[in-house]
């Protein structure tokens, strides 16, 4: 029976670890064949030997979304090597949380270019494909950080909201050429958080995350959900955070 994700050609950007990398085993046990993308090619491989050992179909490409070019190519071994490319899943983001004033004009512009310009990079690599085949679905992780604005996320929020702005318009222009879903998590289990370059605000948030964090698999099984919708069903928006989150 068609489980609605079987045979389907997916890239998944950041897929080296959380999210990414717990919705690529998901997709791949449901039949889809993964094309993952992230900087580390260790864990890439490493993945890709996993899905395989467990029967399934998996590719990868080490892939810097700040470099538009790595989109492109990871699309292209999609096609390579399946024929097609059925979801791109724009998963890749970093934080760095700081007071404005504090002016870490690097962070925001780290945060810019992975944030909002590697989502907009893989959108313009997954498209003309989309367009020749006539459908295809456009999956873009953002955050509940933009939903509730808070002190210290401000930049990494307006990132977040960005992308939710530029998600809903891509909706709206497609006319059902093809799908776009925005799914916003909270507190996730992830390695988001300890990259975070300010020591005292790294352990807070990382207190928070390991008393409060739900597994990254709760955010692959929303994706799944997403996918697995017939075609002329479109889930425009998920939420999905702790019961105990503010």
């Amino acid at each position: 029976m068609d489980n609605g994700i079987q045979g389907k050609v997916v890239a998944i950007t950041g897929a080296s670890s959380g999210i990414g990398e717990a919705t690529a085993l998901l997709l791949a046990a449901q039949g889809a064949k993964v094309v993952v993308g992230a900087r580390r090619e260790d864990r890439l491989a490493g993945l890709e030997r996993q899905i395989k050992s467990l029967g399934g179909d998996a590719a990868y490409a080490v892939t810097d979304v700040k470099q538009r070019g790595d989109l492109e190519n990871l699309v292209a071994l999609a096609r390579a090597r399946y024929g097609r490319l059925d979801v791109m899943v724009n998963n890749a983001g970093i934080t760095q949380l700081s007071p404005i004033d504090e002016l870490d004009v690097a962070g925001w512009e780290a945060m810019i270019d992975v944030n909002l310009k590697g989502v907009l990079y893989g959108i313009a690599a997954a498209l003309p494909v989309f367009r020749q085949q006539g459908s295809g679905h456009i999956i873009n992780i953002i955050s509940t950080s933009g939903l509730k604005i808070v002190p210290l996320q401000g930049v990494y929020a307006a990132t977040k909201n960005a992308v939710r702005t530029l998600s809903e318009a891509l909706r709206q222009e497609s006319n059902g050429r093809w799908r776009v879903t925005g799914i916003s998590p909270g507190f996730v289990q992830s390695e988001l958080v300890d990259h975070i370059k300010d020591n005292q605000i790294r352990t807070a948030i990382s207190e928070t995350r390991d008393t409060l964090a739900i597994p990254a698999d709760a955010i692959a099984r929303a994706i799944a959900y997403a996918i697995e919708q017939p075609a002329q069903v479109d889930v425009g928006d998920i939420v999905i955070r702790p019961t105990v989150q503010d």
